[in-house]
């Protein structure tokens, strides 16, 4: 197993803000997460639930843990809670530096097969496979591997809801806070997709939400989805709810959609409802 360092390690809210870094083999690069302990994970004789949170766009481990308030409600639902970056760091792939919304910050929670970027672009890999399997054998003291969760904040919520619908079973419970919901169709998703996957729009269907839902046939899962209505990205049309929802109904996939009038897509409004979702996810993992 990959050596963890402890990073930084805060007390708060009578659990531990924790974060490590280790190497890691699918990025081929030395990556932090972070990893929220509550309280009631202190004497290590009792399993957790634990739920993942993808980051966005421009973030790396530290915006959640900071901004968000999480914590609070974390400690309060027995939750362990985990937040891994957002690209592989310090690889140095020519061009990664160029733009906010491709290349470091911005690796889609998706495994490139486009050069230069096959090599350590990899996240979606990294996430579900070796991150996954990290925290399960480093923390199995405390996580209950049959009660895992996902959730995530744009590009993020991009991810946790691909995550969800691509490894059916390996998280329970799935919300997103501005989701980009549709990235083969609006201009984020076709730049980085055609960055990191080419040209073949076939590829593309298989990290889109919204056309992975059309196929889903895998064990019941409900989609929490959360957007601000006054987010200028939401009304850019670069996050697509409404496009996720449709192929949900048609295909008959539990959704549920709140639109949060005069919120935008900063993490004032995620602080607002994150209460909400771990709720959301306790409630499924403690069923």
């Amino acid at each position: 197993m990959d050596k963890l360092e402890l990073v930084s390690c805060n007390k708060v809210f009578g659990g531990l803000q924790k974060v490590y870094s280790h190497s890691s083999s699918e990025l081929k690069c030395k990556m932090n997460f972070s990893i929220y302990l509550p309280p009631q994970a202190e004497g290590g004789d009792v399993k957790l639930p634990l739920v993942y949170y993808l980051s966005g766009l421009t973030c790396n481990e530290q915006n959640f843990i900071t901004k968000s308030g999480f914590q609070r409600y974390a400690a309060e639902q027995g939750v362990i809670v985990v937040g891994p970056d957002t690209s592989p760091r310090g690889v140095k792939v020519p061009g990664d530096d160029e733009s906010w919304d491709f290349g470091v910050s911005a690796g889609f929670y998706l495994d490139a097969v486009k050069e230069p970027w096959a090599e350590n672009y990899r996240m979606g890999s990294y996430l579900n496979k070796e991150l996954y399997e990290l925290i399960l054998q480093a923390f199995s003291n405390v996580v209950d591997p049959e009660r895992i969760g996902i959730m995530g904040h744009s590009m993020g919520g991009h991810g946790a809801l691909v995550s969800a619908l691509r490894n059916p079973g390996l998280y329970k419970s799935v919300s997103a806070f501005a989701p980009i919901c549709n990235p083969s169709a609006c201009p984020w998703g076709v730049k980085a997709f055609t960055g990191y996957l080419g040209e073949d729009k076939s590829l593309w269907a298989e990290w889109d939400a919204t056309e992975l839902v059309k196929k889903y046939d895998a064990p019941p899962l409900t989609l929490l989805i959360d957007q601000g209505a006054s987010d200028k990205f939401y009304i850019e049309k670069q996050l697509l709810p409404e496009n996720l929802v449709e192929a949900c109904r048609s295909s008959g996939v539990p959704v549920i959609l709140n639109l949060r009038d005069g919120y935008d897509h900063s993490y004032y409004y995620i602080s607002t409802y994150i209460g909400e979702h771990l709720a959301f996810h306790s409630k499924i993992l403690k069923a």
